[in-house]
């Protein structure tokens, strides 16, 4: 019997060793490969802000780190916005701004009045992307937006002409949606049905929408509804309706078009 209990504590003793230098092994990899994760994750970011600004397509082949850097340092500046004023927020790092993190902070952030797109909290700051050509000419604004669809919040970037109201496209790149059908808000010829939309009408009211009226959709205010998502579909109006509203980035579009921008 006692040999019997020496060899189980042998193995006892074995496995909660080899556990633990598991442990060590993957949290000290984890440590590690940290800052690689958060610049893998700032490259991905930077990649869909260049295909909603029309400066790379990533269908057509493989887009490389140097191609991704080069085009976004020439052309892209991020900056950060007071989504209640409206104004710019000077001294802190736009590329590199946690609006996520921020948002989960109730020291940094506010739970919406009207949250018709379920986001929950909004962080009290967001960062805006302005699009320069080759002479340095604003060609386009890029804001980020969310709102929940049918199984996941949904993350997009809304690309607008410097007239911020034309659309340039709508670029989903993340979402968790049914593949075929609410995951259908990545497929390419849907997304080209949002390029020269109108988001606001004459008198600046909202006016863009998601549909399944063939007559609206025909309009410059009108998009197709993805066919059999209907709860997805709503949840891309939704987040049209928030971000676009009094909560989300109204303030800084008024701003910008009485000359904020320049």
């Amino acid at each position: 019997m006692a040999n019997n209990k020496d060899s189980f504590g042998r193995t006892l003793f074995v496995v909660v060793g080899l556990c633990l230098i598991c442990a060590i092994f993957v949290s000290t990899a984890a440590v590690l490969l940290r800052p690689t994760q958060a610049e893998n994750k700032l490259l991905d970011k930077q990649k869909y802000i260049l295909e909603a600004a029309g400066l790379i397509d990533t269908k057509a082949g493989k887009v490389t780190k140097a191609q991704i850097l080069d085009t976004y340092g020439k052309h892209i500046e991020a900056k950060l916005v007071d989504l209640k004023t409206g104004a710019w927020v000077e001294g802190v790092d736009a590329d590199t701004f946690d609006q996520r993190k921020a948002s989960r902070d109730v020291k940094t952030s506010f739970v919406p009045e009207h949250d018709i797109a379920s986001v929950k909290r909004v962080a009290d700051n967001a960062v805006v992307y302005l699009v320069r050509d080759e002479q340095g000419k604003l060609t386009s604004v890029i804001l980020p937006i969310h709102g929940y669809g049918l199984w996941s919040t949904m993350y997009a970037f809304l690309a607008m002409d410097a007239d911020l109201n034309t659309v340039q496209s709508l670029v989903y790149y993340e979402q968790g949606e049914t593949p075929g059908l609410g995951g259908e808000v990545q497929n390419a010829q849907w997304k080209a049905k949002w390029h020269g939309k109108k988001l606001f009408d004459e008198q600046g009211k909202l006016a863009i929408s998601v549909t399944k009226n063939p007559a609206v959709a025909s309009t410059e205010y009108g998009v197709d509804a993805l066919s059999g998502a209907t709860l997805t579909s709503n949840g891309v109006q939704h987040s049209l309706t928030f971000w676009l509203g009094k909560e989300g980035f109204a303030s800084f579009i008024e701003k910008a078009r009485n000359g904020g921008l320049s």
